[in-house]
């Protein structure tokens, strides 16, 4: 699995966005979100219970993430189609929007390295990435436990800020100061 300080890998994939036409051969790339923060997050499956609480989650933070300059990427190993039908099915996922990743080849998660090797499905895997393209965080679930997306967001908050954060520290707290 690639770690903190690894550059994003170079990709082109699939993807989709909206649901007010069907998918029409659309990509994203590496360089789509040059000097932007990144919040790449990957779920196992479309049509299934919990990733659905964790889209929406992420959902309801993207003018959150986009005051901070962060752009919101979702993720998952099916296909454009799948994403569409999907949101189609469900008004709530319909409202996200931001891109959603159909790497159903597996090119991105496999380089990455978040492929669950017996589900055969990216595990859920949160990747904050800065505007060089170099992971600054990761944090990674199993298949059955959802994330929180507001943690995210607090420490992309604390990354932004470039100092040294303590333990539970929030947006507008004092950062330490080590002694001189």
């Amino acid at each position: 699995m690639l770690t903190i300080g690894d550059k994003l890998p170079e990709f082109t994939v699939p993807v989709q966005q909206g649901v007010s036409a069907l998918p029409a051969d659309e990509t994203l790339s590496d360089k789509d979100f040059d000097g932007k923060w990144k919040i790449l997050f990957w779920w196992p499956k479309d049509f299934t219970f919990v990733c659905p609480t964790e889209i929406m989650g992420y959902g309801d933070l993207k003018a959150d993430f986009e005051d901070r300059d962060a752009v919101l990427i979702g993720a998952s190993t099916d296909t454009d189609f799948v994403h569409f039908a999907w949101r189609k099915s469900d008004e709530r996922l319909a409202a996200c929007d931001f891109p959603w990743i159909a790497d159903n080849k597996k090119e991105l998660a496999n380089a990455l390295g978040i492929v669950h090797s017996e589900a055969g499905v990216a595990l859920r895997a949160t990747f904050i990435i800065d505007p060089d393209n170099v992971i600054q965080h990761i944090t990674v679930n199993g298949l059955n436990v959802g994330r929180n997306p507001k943690e995210t967001l607090r420490i992309l908050d604390a990354l932004q800020t470039d100092e040294l954060c303590p333990c539970n520290w929030d947006q507008g707290e004092e950062t330490l100061k080590p002694a001189a």
